[in-house]
This record gives C-alpha cells, structure tokens and sequence, in this order.
C-alpha cells in the first residue's frame, strides 16, 4: 500500500509563490502515476497537475505557466511548485498515485487513482 504524506500548504498572497511536496511510501514515485489533486470548497476535487511513469507532465488550463510538477526519484518525494499564486487557487491539495498509469490527459482524471494523501491547506489572500 502506497503511503503519500503531503505538506508545505500555507496562507500566501497573491502573487506569491509555494512548493508543496509528496513524500512517497510503500512505493516509488517512479512506478507511479503521480499528481496534484485540488479542492476549494463547494466544489469537485480536480487534477491541478500529473507526472506519468514516463515522465511526461500535465496540466488543467487554469494553472498552465504557473505551476511545475517534478519528482525527485532519490528523494521519492514529488514536487509542486505553484508560481504566481491566484485566489482561485485556494482549496486543499492533495497527492495521488497510482501504479496503472495513463500515459496521456487522463491521468488528471481522479478516478484513475486509488492512493491519496491526506491534503494540505492552500489559502491565497488578495
């Protein structure tokens, strides 16, 4: 069973910037899907960004040019660095992995991943 532990989640303003971090047990983040998951509240949980097994990277509309996920295979820890932070980035994020990955788009689909994270608090003040 894969054990993802997030934190780094803080009140920021906007404009600011945060890097939430993943730390991956029972598992590598390599032989994993791995993403980002966020969810104000009120709304659906929705998948910010992803890194595939193959190392290929995706993102919602909404945080493109902004946001950088990364993995640090020796660390087994995977990355979210959040520029230029929004107040409609505001919710809970949490890290989600999965070892049947979709090497595509889908890998933003929640549905496709059965490990989470407990979250981490992102507030974004104007």
């Amino acid at each position: 069973q894969v054990r993802l532990v997030e934190s780094g989640g803080r009140s920021v303003e906007a404009g600011g910037s945060l890097r939430l971090s993943c730390v991956v047990s029972g598992g590598t983040s390599s032989s994993n899907c791995m993403a980002w998951f966020r969810q104000a509240p009120g709304k659906e949980r929705e998948g910010a960004a992803s890194i595939t097994t193959l190392g290929f990277t995706y993102y919602t509309n909404s945080v493109k040019g902004r946001f950088t996920i990364s993995r640090d295979t020796a660390k087994n820890t995977v990355y979210l660095q959040m520029n230029s932070l929004k107040f409609e980035d505001t919710g809970k994020y949490y890290c989600a992995a999965d070892p049947v990955c979709y090497n595509n788009i889908r890998s933003l689909e929640k549905s496709n991943y059965r490990n989470w994270g407990q979250g981490t608090q992102v507030t974004v003040s104007t």
